[in-house]
Order: C-alpha cells, then sequence, then structure tokens
C-alpha cells in the first residue's frame, strides 16, 4: 500500500519564504527581525572563527554528561523498583513531589551550594532528564506480557533473569522514547541554564547577543540549537529504525 510523501524539507522553505517576505515588506525593523541573508552571513562568521563551534561543544559536552548521569540513575532505581517492590513504594510519593518542581526554580540554591561552576548544570540536566527516562523505562518494564511472564515462571526464571530476558526486551522501544524525550529536555535545560549561571555555552551566546542588540546573532544561536537537536533526535530515529524492524510498517 503506498503511502502519501510529503518532502519534510516543504515546512522550513515555507517558513524561510515567510520570513523573507517578512522583512522585505518592513513589517519590522531589521533591528526586531534581521533579514535570512543577514542571519546567514553572521552564522558563516560565527563558523569561521570557530566562535559559535566552540559554544555549541561545551553546550552539547555538558548535555552528554548530564544525560548519561541522569539515565543510569534512572536505570538504577527503576531496577530497584523491580526487584524490591517496597522500594518503589517508599519513594514514590517523593519522586511525584521532585517530578513537578521546575528545574530552572533550582539554580539560585545551586549556585549557592555550589557556585557557578560545572555541578548546577549537570544537577539541573539530570534534574530535567530524569523523569522522561524513569517514567518511561518504569512503564515499559511493568507493562509486560503477563503470558510471557508465566511462561518464565514456568522456566523457572528468577527475577533478575525475568528482568533480563522478558521484561527488557519487550521494554526497549518505550525506554528508547523515554530516552528521545529525555534528550530535548536535556537541551532545553541546559539553555536556560546557561542563560543565568555560565559564562560559555549557547545560552549564554544568545543572551550575551541579547545585552548586544543583536538579534542576528541571537538568531543564530536559536537555529543553532534547533539543529542540534534535529541531529539528536535524528540519532534516535535512526536508532529505533535499525533496532526495531517492526515499526519500519507502521510508519
Amino acid at each position: 500500500m503506498k503511502h502519501n510523501y510529503v518532502p519534510p524539507l516543504i515546512p522550513f522553505i515555507v517558513l524561510g519564504l515567510l520570513w523573507k517576505f517578512v522583512t522585505s515588506a518592513k513589517l519590522w525593523t531589521a533591528y526586531i527581525l534581521p533579514p535570512p541573508e543577514r542571519v546567514w552571513e553572521t552564522f558563516l562568521i560565527m563558523i569561521q572563527n570557530g566562535q559559535l563551534v566552540e559554544h555549541a561543544a561545551l553546550s552539547l559536552m555538558r548535555v552528554f554528561i548530564g544525560f548519561s548521569c541522569a539515565f543510569l540513575l534512572a536505570a538504577f532505581l527503576v531496577t530497584l523498583s523491580l526487584l524490591l517492590p517496597f522500594f518503589r513504594k517508599m519513594n514514590h510519593g517523593l519522586l511525584v513531589f521532585i517530578q513537578h518542581i521546575p528545574p530552572l526554580s533550582l539554580i539560585p540554591l545551586l549556585v549557592l551550594w555550589f557556585g557557578i561552576g560545572e555541578t548546577p548544570k549537570f544537577l539541573i540536566i539530570i534534574l530535567a532528564t530524569f523523569f522522561p527516562i524513569y517514567l518511561n523505562m518504569e512503564d515499559g518494564l511493568l507493562r509486560a506480557d503477563p503470558k510471557l511472564l508465566e511462561v518464565g515462571k514456568t522456566l523457572g526464571f528468577s527475577q533478575r533473569e525475568t528482568l533480563w530476558k522478558i521484561r527488557l526486551p519487550l521494554a526497549l522501544p518505550t525506554i528508547v522514547t523515554g530516552m528521545r524525550i529525555g534528550m530535548g529536555y536535556s537541551l532545553r535545560s541546559i539553555i536556560g541554564a546557561e542563560m543565568i549561571a555560565a559564562d560559555r555555552g549557547l545560552g549564554y551566546f544568545i543572551l550575551d547577543a541579547q545585552t548586544m542588540s543583536r538579534s542576528d546573532k541571537v538568531i543564530v544561536g536559536i537555529l543553532a540549537i534547533g539543529l542540534i537537536g534535529f541531529f539528536l533526535d535524528g540519532l534516535f530515529s535512526l536508532f529505533s529504525y535499525v533496532l526495531f524492524p517492526y515499526e519500519r510498517r507502521n510508519s
């Protein structure tokens, strides 16, 4: 059965043309909304002098470290919850409480406790990323097919064997979805943290451009974040495509 295919570049082209039309019609001044060609020129300059690459690389490093820590922490706690059910019941209320606290609201305290170094930024990323990964991982592992669990009992599987041989393979698509969402939260949180307590990174780059009234550099920073997010999300999509062949038939 053939599917109607819409080229993914069309929305970007439409937005670009709309942007060009708005600036050409002078609905806003170039100070507020610079034309695309000026932003492109600024983007090339920032690439050539290495400034944009330096800030982007530092933000990415922070994201990967914070994301990795959040994933390991989520995996550890979910494993404990499955092997020790009382642990899940005991900590459920605390996790729900922390889940609804915006991580950026903790920046003043984290800066007071740890200064303006890397530690507060990593903690912000971990707090923002942990719950999408944890909740999807927990949901996927707990929703295993009861019939397969019964088969595991018949074969004499221990709790650990059931986790690794039955629950985990079935939960992998949900876990990858949680990681995909968590990566987006990581990017959002680090940009916010860098705008408040940093002297390098894309968040700082955007805020510094705003203080200098360089709206073209602000847009360059925003586009850089979008491109990084687009690339990372594409990696997760590729991973899912390779790891879960049955999803190709449903796409």
